[in-house]
């Protein structure tokens, strides 16, 4: 399944980071949300995510929500993973960038599966 990866569109100073995943028939749109100050000291908070059709129109869940918040061991996991991408080392190309985005978008891609249904 191809993908496009939009990471990071923010505004400036501001706590809340959107990250897009674009697959061929939906897209998964990400909000995170951070305490501190952006530039220092930020801690990640808490994540909120939802799938759209390519048209803009919200997929709700297998639970009839309209977002999932990912807490728990998947928070962990999802940390792990975005702090891999937003690292000197994902930025200036001294690991694998390939790897890494696809280890993020095969977890966000576990989450979809795991609580909509998609036909």
């Amino acid at each position: 399944m191809n993908y496009t990866l939009e990471l990071n569109t923010q505004k400036q100073g501001s706590n809340i980071v959107f990250n897009t995943i674009i697959f061929d028939a939906f897209k998964v749109n990400i909000v995170e949300r951070y305490t501190g100050k952006m530039r220092f000291n930020q801690k990640l908070s808490h994540i909120l995510f939802k799938v759209r059709t390519l048209n803009n129109d919200i997929i709700t869940t297998r639970n009839g929500h309209l977002r999932i918040k990912i807490k728990n061991d998947e928070f962990d996991t999802y940390q792990k993973l975005i702090n891999v991408i937003n690292s000197y080392d994902y930025k200036n190309k001294l690991i694998n960038r390939k790897t890494a985005d696809q280890d993020y978008v095969h977890f966000m891609l576990g989450l979809v599966i795991s609580n909509y249904q998609l036909s």
